[in-house]
């Protein structure tokens, strides 16, 4: 029997030891003060051009906590329409205090009202391309949308 337990618990922490070890670097590292998106959901997919408001939940990851901004005229993400290039800025209001140094994670809701069809066609498909803007002046990576279907109303 005390075999038993010895081999079930090797077994265990061998196991254990394997997940540990296969995990990327990058997925774990809390530390980088560079800000990540993590992954972006935008909700609808289908919207009537002028009428219907595009929500996108942004997730991300600042590892020492620089992200947001209390001063209302500062501009710190930005969502780009990849069909004319045109870009569209919002404030994050500061998540952690000044000076915190702390790694925060979570996800923000950007709101961009209305879009329009670019071209003469009933409907057309768009997508976008985020990326924000610490206090430090780090710029996170670029995340491009899923597609949107825009249809005239």
């Amino acid at each position: 029997m005390k075999l038993f337990i010895y081999n079930l618990a090797l077994l265990m922490l061998t196991g254990i030891a394997f997940t540990f070890s296969a995990c990327n670097k990058e997925d774990i590292d809390l530390t980088n003060p560079v800000p990540q998106i993590l992954n972006v959901v935008v909700t609808p997919t289908s919207v009537i051009e002028f009428e219907d408001e595009i929500t996108f939940s942004v997730e991300y990851r600042d590892g020492d906590g620089d992200l947001g901004e209390n001063d209302p005229d500062v501009t710190n993400l930005f969502v780009i329409d990849n069909r004319i290039s045109i870009t569209e800025s919002f404030r994050i209001s500061q998540i952690a205090p000044t000076d915190a140094n702390v790694p925060i994670t979570g996800t923000l809701q950007v709101v961009l009202p209305s879009t329009g069809i670019t071209d003469n066609s009933s409907s057309q498909t768009v997508n976008y391309t985020i990326y924000m803007v610490d206090r430090a002046g780090n710029e996170s990576n670029r995340f491009t949308t899923t597609d949107i279907t825009v249809a005239e109303g």
